[in-house]
C-alpha cells in the first residue's frame, strides 16, 4: 500500500463529474459533514472549488472505514478511492459533483479540528462580531469565498485592461509626508530620526501626478490607503484603491477609458456589459435628487415649489423663501393613506438631516387631508398638484429650509421611501458621470474656502478669471462615477501650471509657509515641465461589494476593521511594549483616554 504522504491530490473536490468514473483518485479538503448509515459512512468533502461526496464500507477498505469513524466537521483530510456513479435515487441534482461519489480505499487525518465556534455553512447567522473574531472560519464559508474570488476577478481585469491600454503598474511610497487636507492622517514615528514622523498615504495623488511629471504618461496601482476618520458604519480605515494618472488627456478621454474598464470588469465577473453611463451635471443631481451621488433606480424626484409658494399665507413656506431658502417636496405615489405616527416617523427622519420639519398634502379619496392646506388658496394647492404630477391616492412632502439642508433631508427621504416602498430592483446596474462639480464650497464652520474634491483639481477654463471675485460660482474638470447610489469612483484634470496651483492655495487660506512646507516639492517639480494630465481613482471595496449585492464592505475584504477601527481578530490597536516606545523617544500620557 502505498503511504498517503507519497500521494499527491489529483483533482479538487468540485471538478470531478461522470467522466473521471472508475478512475482511481486522490482528494484533499475539510469534513463538511459526516454521516453514519449503519454500514457506510458518507462524508462531504469540501475545497475551495466545491463539495463531493466520498463513502468508506467496512467491506471495501475496514482500515478506512474505522479511521472515518473518528471524523468530526472540519477536520482536514487526504482520501484516495475510486470514481463512481452514485445509486439509482441518489443523485443530487443541485450539486456540481452531484452524480458521482468516491469510493474511499485510504484515507489520513492530516489535521483534526475543535468543534467551530461557528457554522461553516453560506446560509448560517452568524453574529459579525463572531465571524470577524474567527474570520478564518468565517473565510471558509462558500458565499464569503465567492466574494473574495470576485474581488480578485475585478483586480484581473483591471490590470488586463490597463496592461492593454498601454499603462504601467507603478508603486509608490507606504511611508510618506503627512500633508493633511480632510481626513486625518495615520503618523508612524521615524526611530531614526528622532521627533519626525511619516505618515500613511490617504491617496497617491502627489506621488502619481509626479509620476507624469517624469514622463511615465500612463501609471495605475491597484493600492491600499489609509484615512484616520471618525466613525462611520461602513467606512475603514485601511481600503484599497484602484489608482490611475495619465498625461495629454482631457475629461472624454478619461471617462471614454474607465467605461471600457468597467465593461471589462462586468465580462470578467460574468455579468451583463453596461452599456448606457448617464451623465448629469452636479447641480441637476442636486436639484432633482438632492445628493450628488443619485440612484436612478426609480423616481421620486424633488420638485422645486418655492414660486408657488412664495407668497403664501403659510409662513413657514413664505418665511423661509423670502430669507433666501426653498420649499422642495416628494411626491409619493399611493401613500396618501399612510398614518399619523408613519408621517411623524418621516418628521422624525428628516429631522436627522436639520430639517425643522415636514409638511404634508394627503389627496384622499374624500379630498385633501393636510395640516398646511387651509393656509394654501385653492389656486395655490392646484398649482403644486400640477407641478408634482399629483393625483388622488398620492402624499406630497415638503422641507423648507436653506437648500443644503433641503437636500440633505429630501435626498434621504427620497431613498427611505424607495426602501419601503419597494422601488429598487436589487438586480439593477445603474451607472451616471456626475460632472461640472463647483471647485471650491465655504466651510461655515471654518469660515474658508475649501476644496469640493481635492486642491489639485483644475478649474474649468472659461472660470479661472472668477477665482478673484466669485471663487464659489468657478466649476472644476471634475468627474465622479456613481453606481446605484453610491459613488465608485472620483477624478479630473489635475492643475499642471504652477501659478495655477498657487492661487488655488492662497484660496485655501493656506500662508506661502505652509505651501512651502506642505507642497513645495510639487510645485518645484512643475518648474520642469509639466504635461497637461488627469486621472481617477476607484474604492475597489465598494465597487466589488455592488457587484456582489452585498450589504457591507466587510463582506469583501480577508481581514477588516470593525465600525471603530479595531481588529477583533488579533486583538489590534494594542499597546506595545515600554522598550519600543523609548526606542521612539515616545511616551504614553494618559492610558485612558476616550475616543468620542
Amino acid at each position: 500500500m502505498t503511504a498517503m504522504k507519497d500521494l499527491e491530490r489529483d483533482y479538487y473536490c468540485g471538478e470531478l463529474s461522470s467522466e473521471e468514473i472508475d478512475e482511481e483518485v486522490t482528494l484533499m479538503g475539510w469534513v463538511q459533514r459526516r454521516r453514519d448509515h449503519g454500514g457506510l459512512i458518507f462524508v462531504d468533502l469540501r475545497d475551495r472549488f466545491g463539495l463531493v461526496q466520498v463513502v468508506f464500507s467496512p467491506q471495501e477498505a475496514k482500515e478506512a472505514f474505522e479511521k472515518a469513524e473518528d471524523l468530526r466537521k472540519e477536520y482536514v483530510i487526504a482520501v484516495t478511492g475510486k470514481v463512481a456513479r452514485r445509486p439509482e435515487g441518489t443523485i443530487n441534482p443541485e450539486l456540481a459533483t452531484g452524480e458521482i461519489e468516491v469510493n474511499v480505499k485510504e484515507i489520513e487525518i492530516l489535521s483534526e479540528a475543535d468543534t467551530p465556534p461557528l457554522q461553516i455553512a453560506e446560509d448560517s447567522e452568524v453574529g459579525e462580531d463572531l465571524r470577524l473574531k474567527y474570520r478564518y472560519l468565517d473565510l471558509r464559508r462558500p458565499n464569503m469565498q465567492e466574494n473574495i474570488i470576485l474581488r480578485h476577478q475585478v483586480k484581473k481585469a483591471v490590470r488586463n485592461y490597463l496592461d492593454e491600454e498601454d499603462f504601467l503598474e507603478i508603486e509608490t511610497p507606504m511611508l510618506t509626508k503627512s500633508t493633511p487636507e480632510g481626513a486625518r492622517d495615520y503618523l508612524v514615528p521615524s526611530r531614526v530620526h528622532r521627533g519626525k514622523f511619516y505618515a500613511l498615504p490617504q491617496s497617491p495623488q502627489l506621488f502619481k501626478q509626479l509620476l507624469m511629471v517624469s514622463g511615465m504618461e500612463r501609471y495605475y496601482q491597484i493600492t491600499r490607503c489609509f484615512r484616520d476618520e471618525d466613525l462611520r458604519a461602513d467606512r475603514q480605515p485601511e481600503f484599497t484603491q484602484i489608482d490611475m494618472e495619465m498625461s495629454f488627456v482631457d475629461e472624454d478621454d478619461v471617462i471614454s477609458l474607465v467605461e471600457g474598464m468597467i465593461q471589462e470588469i462586468f465580462a470578467t465577473a460574468g455579468l451583463e456589459e453596461p452599456t448606457d453611463f448617464a451623465h448629469m451635471s452636479y447641480q441637476e443631481a442636486m436639484d432633482r435628487f438632492g445628493t450628488d451621488r443619485p440612484d436612478l433606480r426609480f423616481g421620486l424626484e424633488l420638485v422645486d415649489v418655492s414660486e408657488i409658494v412664495e407668497d403664501s399665507e403659510f409662513n413657514v413656506f413664505s418665511g423661509t423663501i423670502a430669507d433666501g431658502g426653498e420649499v422642495k417636496g416628494i411626491n409619493a405615489k399611493g401613500c396618501a393613506d399612510f398614518s399619523r405616527k408613519d408621517l411623524d416617523d418621516l418628521t422624525d427622519y428628516v429631522g436627522n438631516y436639520g430639517a425643522q420639519g415636514l409638511a404634508w398634502i394627503a389627496l384622499r379619496e374624500d379630498g385633501i387631508s393636510s395640516p398646511i392646506s387651509k393656509f394654501l388658496s385653492d389656486e395655490e394647492l392646484e398649482e403644486i398638484q400640477n407641478e408634482m404630477e399629483a393625483e388622488e391616492g398620492d402624499l406630497l412632502l415638503f422641507v423648507a429650509d436653506r437648500p443644503k439642508v433641503v437636500a440633505a433631508a429630501l435626498g434621504h427621504l427620497r431613498l427611505k421611501l424607495a426602501q419601503r416602498l419597494d422601488l429598487i430592483d436589487q438586480d439593477e446596474f445603474n451607472f451616471v458621470w456626475i460632472t461640472d462639480f463647483p471647485l471650491l464650497e465655504r466651510d461655515e464652520d471654518e469660515d474658508r474656502l475649501v476644496s469640493l474634491h481635492h486642491p489639485f483639481t483644475a478649474p474649468q477654463d472659461e472660470d479661472i478669471d472668477l477665482l478673484d471675485s466669485k471663487p464659489t460660482e468657478v466649476k472644476a474638470k471634475a468627474y465622479d462615477l456613481v453606481l446605484n447610489g453610491t459613488e465608485i469612483g472620483g477624478g479630473s484634470i489635475r492643475i499642471h501650471d504652477r501659478d495655477l496651483q498657487e492661487k488655488i492655495f492662497e484660496n485655501l487660506s493656506l500662508t506661502d509657509e505652509e505651501i512651502d512646507n506642505k507642497f513645495g516639492f510639487l510645485l518645484e517639480a512643475f518648474d520642469y515641465g509639466t504635461p497637461p494630465h488627469g486621472g481617477i481613482a476607484f474604492g475597489l471595496d465598494r465597487l466589488v461589494m455592488l457587484l456582489g449585492k452585498l450589504e457591507t464592505i466587510r463582506d469583501v475584504i480577508a481581514f477588516p476593521k470593525t465600525q471603530n477601527a479595531t481588529c477583533l481578530l488579533t486583538e489590534a490597536p494594542s499597546r506595545v511594549a515600554e522598550e519600543q516606545l523609548e526606542e521612539l523617544n515616545l511616551k504614553v500620557q494618559d492610558d485612558e483616554v476616550e475616543v468620542n
